[in-house]
Parts: C-alpha cells; structure tokens; sequence
C-alpha cells in the first residue's frame, strides 16, 4: 500500500507526494503526457528528440547536470509511446534543488540552432545503431507497422525516419515544446521521508508561478478492429530466423488487461514457464522464445516471438504457438500454476515498492492514465483473474483474423 496526497495547482500541475519514512532520498519524477502517439506522422521522433533536449540548458542553468552533481544526485529520462518520463534522485534536504532545475526546464529551455543541431546528430546516430545497424533492429519498427495502420502506435519512440529528425527545424521544436511542454500537460510526483504537506508546499513555491500555455492537441486516431490476417516475411543478415505473432489486445486500463498480464506470465514467465518447456526444453524448436504484452494506453499488442533452432522452419514454430494457444483456449490452467504466477506478480509489486523511485514513478504514471488510487488495487485486480478469464480472454483475443505475423528470414 502507497499512501498519498494529490493537489493541482491553479496553473493545471497535478502534484502527487508520498512520506517514504524508510529512505534518506528524496525521488522527484515529473512525467510529460507526450509521447510519440502525439506525434505529426510526417513529424515523428520529436518526443525522443526532446527528451535529449531537455538536458542542454535552460536561460538560466546552462548546464543542467552540473546542479545534480553537486547536490550528490543523479538523474535521468526515457520516453516512450505514451508519455515522457524525467527523475532525479538525491539526498531528502537536497529536494528543492530538483524542484528548482525541473520547474525552470519546464518553461525556459534554451532551444538554439547549434543545440538543436548537435542533439539532432545525437538521435540519428542512435536511430542507427540501435534500429539500423545491429541484428533484428528493425523487427519490432516492421511488426508495429504491420500491427497498425492508422494508430500511431504504428511507429518506435524513436521515429519513423531518420529524416524526420534531420529535417527539424527550430520552429517545428519550439512549437512542440509550447505544445507539451506546460503544467496542465505534466504530473510532478515526489517520494522522500518529508512531511505531505510540506512537499506540496515546496512543489508550489516552485511550480505555482508558472504561466500555463493551453494548446490543443490533435485528437489521436484509433485503430479499428482487424478483421483479417497480415503477413511479411523479410530477409536480414541475423543469425537465426525468429517467428513472432501480435495479436491486438485492449489498453492499460482495460477491465482484461491483468488476465493478459497474467497468460504473458503463464507462457513465458522464466525457464518454468510453459513456452520456454515446451518448445525449447523438450520439442527443441526454438533456442529462446517470448510473450509480453505492450501494455500501452491505447489498445496495444499481446506478442509471441521465437528464434529457430536450425533445421526447423518458420511454419513448425508458427505451429508451436498456435497448439499453445489452444491449449489456453480449451483446457484449464492448474490452480498451483496459476497461483504460482500470481504470487510471483505479487512479491515483484512488494518488492518494487520498498525503492523510493520507483514509488515516485508509479505515482506520476497511474495519476497520467486518470487512476491514481489503481496503483493499490493492481494486486487484487492480479488475484481475481480465474481460469474461465484466461480461457475467455484467449478465445477472444488470439484469432487468426486479429494476428500479424513476421517471419525475420536469414540472408540465402
């Protein structure tokens, strides 16, 4: 259990806070609700972009790590589909240098040409080396657009192109910051053994003053259902064939998403889990295998995905998969694995709560999917899934008409 205070300031700033009375640290996590489904398709990596940005230098703070170090913090950020997400870590007295570096990013970044310039090369070259030049980079960019056609789902954080990037300009990123980058589009959420209600007064004396900047975003298209299979086969320089299988499940918020969480964990959670035993312990088809779900705000996917051992073809895996799955669809699930699963679930979300940022973070992100109190029931939502749910959720969602399926071929 999290204890909690929200308060929104009158500028928009939601500003979520938790006494943690066993850290000497404070965690301070302010969490953006822009990610690369805000994106312009012919404007995408932005997000991405921007994370790297936030980190050159604001009119008043030039260096923005310098500040960190010498209050013996640290910090850092990602983004993501959905959102983009910045923490800082640092003794619990040293909180408000945290507070004063993040509310001066968040309206004074210091956007210049040859900053912009340098971060654009940046990203490029990460666009590169992670999605371009190393084996199986692309394979999940080709299986998100073989899995949506009108999301924007349908392309990485990192973008769509390389000449996306390269083609910015400074408007297009001074307008994507106003765009963003205010209170009412942030949630400040904070862990450290200090009182609730003085972290909300810290937040405001640094926060409140802010001019919010309302702008209207473009309404994000939703996907439509799929009503028949897709295909592609590809030919990479890899060391192996690999075989995955999407299948389009609902959102994070969606009443089956825990029964989705919790087959992911029946099918491959660790070397007990039913896939890696059965496909590559004993049928020796695969030489590692997966299933996760995406978990994103919108309706994402639920992913099967195996390396071929050799001598085995792409359509014996794709086999595989499928006798699994009818094995979901009509049999029922002992209760000791189930239960096994579960309280596997259950000691990850205990244990995760005993570290200071990771309280911070979940805070900022159930509060962004507009369910705060949801960060206290995870666990008992977890518990209640029974083998009729699994056996339901299976039959409705692992259809043949509702599967995209790559086959990442070898080079002949």
């Amino acid at each position: 259990m999290i204890p909690y205070t929200k308060k929104i300031l009158p500028n928009g700033l939601t500003v979520v806070v938790n006494r943690d009375r066993a850290s000497k640290l404070a965690a301070v996590n302010i969490l953006y609700k822009v990610g690369a489904r805000n994106e312009d398709p012919r404007r995408t990596g932005f997000a991405h972009l921007f994370e790297h940005l936030m980190f050159r230098g604001t009119r008043e703070i030039p260096n923005f790590d310098l500040p960190v170090q010498m209050a013996s913090g640290d910090n850092n950020a990602f983004t993501n589909n959905d959102y983009t997400d910045f923490y800082i870590t640092l003794p619990k007295d040293n909180l408000e240098t945290a507070l004063w570096l993040e509310s001066d990013r968040m309206e004074g970044l210091d956007i210049t040409p040859a900053k912009l310039e340098a971060e654009k090369k940046v990203v490029i070259e990460e666009f590169r080396q992670r999605y371009l030049n190393q084996p199986y980079g692309d394979q999940t960019m080709l299986l998100r657009a073989l899995a949506y056609k009108v999301h924007p789902y349908r392309w990485a954080a990192i973008g769509l192109t390389t000449d996306h990037i390269a083609e910015a300009t400074l408007e297009d990123v001074e307008a994507f910051y106003r765009t963003h980058y205010r209170p009412s589009n942030a949630v400040l959420s904070i862990s450290a053994d200090i009182e609730e209600e003085r972290m909300l007064e810290l937040a405001e004396k640094w926060f409140a003053p802010l001019a919010d900047r309302p702008a209207d975003a473009a309404p994000i298209p939703q996907e439509p259902a799929q009503t028949e299979a897709r295909r592609e086969e590809v030919e990479r320089d890899v060391p192996a064939p690999t075989v995955t299988v999407a299948y389009h499940m609902g959102g994070r918020t969606d009443a089956g998403f825990y029964t989705a969480d919790l087959v992911s964990d029946l099918l491959a959670g660790g070397d007990s889990g039913r896939l890696y035993t059965h496909l590559v312990k004993e049928r020796r088809l695969l030489s590692s295998v997966n299933a996760y779900v995406t978990g994103d705000v919108d309706p994402g996917l639920f992913v099967f995905t195996g390396q071929l051992l050799p001598g085995v073809t792409p359509g014996e895996a794709e086999a595989a998969f499928r006798e699994e799955i009818e094995t979901l669809q009509t049999a029922s699930a002992a209760a000791r694995e189930i239960e096994k699963v579960k309280n596997k679930f259950e000691a990850n979300t205990l244990f995760g709560e005993l570290n200071v940022m990771n309280k911070a973070m979940n805070l900022g992100f159930y509060e962004m999917l507009g369910d705060l109190a949801l960060i206290n029931r995870e666990v008992g939502l977890y518990r209640a899934v029974g083998d009729d749910d699994i056996r339901s959720f299976s039959s409705r969602t692992f259809r043949p008409e509702n599967s995209s399926t790559l086959i990442y071929n070898t080079k002949k």
